[in-house]
């Protein structure tokens, strides 16, 4: 009976290390995960552009509610062009870049601010009315 007692005590020391390692992947994968400034991507597209207001709309050819969003975005990037930035990201050919932005839903719109930190985020069709909106409050209009 001795015996199994030292080797549950043994055994402790094993797990509190596997513990601790859990908790430490844990903070790390929340800090990572963190809103803010996002990494910059190893390949694919800029995710945000320098100095200025960026909508990024991340979706795929294939997709119909990614579709209805061209044209919203074509007559958004005429109408705020010089003041805010649009860019289309296809998550076809960057799947790995929609994975570390965290996409769960296509079309997804994200937002950035003037120094690249992301301010909103939404998932689905955005008509130009409620994305224009979005632009003017995010430039102080």
């Amino acid at each position: 009976m001795a015996r199994q007692v030292v080797l549950q005590a043994g055994r402790r020391p094993f797990l509190t290390l596997f513990l601790a390692l859990a908790l430490a992947c844990l903070v790390a994968a929340t800090a990572l995960a963190a809103p803010g400034v996002l990494p910059v991507p190893k390949a694919g597209p800029a995710v945000s552009v320098p100095g200025m207001v960026t909508v990024v709309d991340l979706g795929a050819k294939t997709c119909i509610p990614c579709k209805m969003m061209v044209p919203v975005l074509d007559e958004v990037e005429k109408e705020y062009k010089g003041r805010a930035a649009v860019v289309f990201i296809d998550v076809t050919k960057y799947s790995e870049l929609a994975t570390q932005l965290g996409i769960r839903a296509i079309p997804t719109q994200i937002f950035y601010d003037k120094k690249g930190r992301e301010v909103a985020r939404h998932e689905g069709f955005m008509d130009k009315k409620t994305l224009s909106g979005k632009l003017d409050k995010m430039l102080g209009k």
